[in-house]
């Protein structure tokens, strides 16, 4: 299915969410992952603004996904990074007083999809974000970015470190610049509208 794109709003508190509604997607992961370029990829489209500085993303932003009659099908939720961008020391604890109550309350929320840079190695942060997800229970999935910028060797090896040291059975590998991945991140997505 093929949908357009429509940015909603930002958000800063709780109080400034959209009107629960249709499933909603999470994009989650330190600053400069690839957020961004991968829900660009995503939708065939710019509807996220890439920054060359890492940490610019401040507030939630939700962006719709219309189909072809401009029906709302879903939203995707790109939160800010942490890492770089001064904002958290820790995930459970630091995050703005925002986020953590829309991961862990939002009755709409149907994935939370994690991003890893495949070019780094686990990192403690991303360790506690999925330790966090688990505990609330949330649907998540972990994919690994950049993966066009590994040799065969490298990417077969940094995944495996990275399923080891995050405690994964299961890591997409993706490349929001060769769109390698994006059809079974698609498809993980559409399963969870469905349910």
């Amino acid at each position: 299915m093929s949908y357009t794109t429509q940015f909603l709003l930002s958000a800063m508190a709780a109080a400034q969410f959209p009107a629960p509604g249709v499933p909603e997607i999470a994009f989650l992961g330190r600053s400069n992952v690839g957020k961004s370029s991968l829900l660009n990829a995503l939708v065939g489209e710019k509807a996220a603004k890439v920054s060359q500085t890492p940490g610019r993303t401040r507030a939630i932003n939700f962006f719709a996904l219309l189909d072809q009659s401009q029906r709302r099908k879903l939203v995707f939720a790109d939160l800010p990074g942490y890492g770089y961008a001064k904002i958290s020391k820790s995930i459970s604890a630091g995050w703005p007083a925002f986020i953590e109550p829309y991961l862990a309350e939002r009755d709409t929320l149907g994935l939370c999809i994690c991003l890893v840079d495949s070019n780094v190695p686990p990192q403690r942060g991303d360790r506690q974000l999925i330790d966090w997800l688990r505990h609330t229970g949330r649907n998540f999935a972990v994919v690994a970015t950049k993966i066009d910028r590994l040799s065969g060797n490298e990417r077969t090896r940094n995944l495996l470190a990275l399923k080891k040291g995050l405690e994964l059975d299961e890591l997409l590998p993706i490349s929001s610049k060769t769109g390698n991945g994006v059809k079974e991140l698609w498809a993980r997505i559409e399963a969870t509208q469905s349910k």
